[in-house]
């Protein structure tokens, strides 16, 4: 039995994670750059990792790559898991 996703579960899930890395809570939003939040590939290894256990999808190093943005990581995340 399949379970529905929301974009509201993911981006606890993914604020949770980042909060647990570094960032602030009123540093996490949609625009943020993991620049600006001084995330680097690896921290967003950890949130893949969450991801993977929370929502069953892979994040690989090639898409992790591609993503800017606090919202690249949600969008991509919420379409996987919905697909």
């Amino acid at each position: 039995m399949a379970t529905t996703v929301t974009a509201d579960q993911v981006e606890k899930v993914v604020y949770d994670a980042l909060a647990e890395i570094g960032p602030s809570r009123d540093q996490l939003n949609r625009e943020a750059t993991f620049e600006e939040l001084d995330v680097d590939s690896l921290d967003l290894a950890e949130v893949s990792q969450v991801v993977e256990e929370e929502f069953g999808v892979t994040l690989k190093g090639d898409d992790v790559e591609k993503l800017k943005t606090v919202g690249d990581a949600l969008d991509l995340i919420l379409q996987r898991a919905t697909s």
